[in-house]
């Protein structure tokens, strides 16, 4: 893959993150997590930011300051057909430094047992776990990354 693009979310993206979601269904997302993720993009200000290769969005992801030592990793999203391409890795560089950028020293991840062993070669490690918690079958993995 070229190197990645990122740049602020538009309302004009709506339609192309929401496809990445849905590509996503059932694998990584719970359908029912479609209108949750549909209202946060809607306000989602700034932190959101797209992945763009040419004029295809291909992955999204926000990162918000919590507190003045927590930052938090919002809706992190990568097109099926860029898994595996190192999207997902730029996405956690450019995520960390951004949380550094605010002071942070840790983030925060809601995510779920499918996507947490991607953030745990990140470093990150589970703090609770709640089964059917985004869903069913799609369990709750909350976990935090010291950075």
């Amino acid at each position: 893959m070229p190197d990645p693009v990122f740049r602020a979310f538009q309302r004009s993206d709506e339609a192309a993150c929401l496809a990445i979601f849905d590509d996503n269904c059932p694998m990584f997302f719970a359908p029912n997590e479609r209108e949750d993720y549909l209202a946060f993009i809607r306000s989602a200000g700034t932190g959101y930011e797209v992945c763009t290769e040419g004029e295809t969005t291909v992955g999204a992801y926000g990162i918000y300051s919590q507190s003045g030592q927590e930052a938090s990793l919002n809706w992190i999203l990568v097109s099926p057909h860029h898994q595996g391409s190192g999207l997902g890795s730029a996405i956690m560089t450019r995520a960390i430094a951004a949380a550094r950028q605010h002071g942070a020293s840790a983030i925060t991840i809601a995510a779920s047992h499918k996507s947490a062993p991607f953030f745990a070669r990140f470093g990150a490690n589970i703090l609770s776990e709640l089964e059917h918690g985004w869903g069913p079958d799609m369990h709750r993995v909350d976990m935090t990354l010291a950075i």
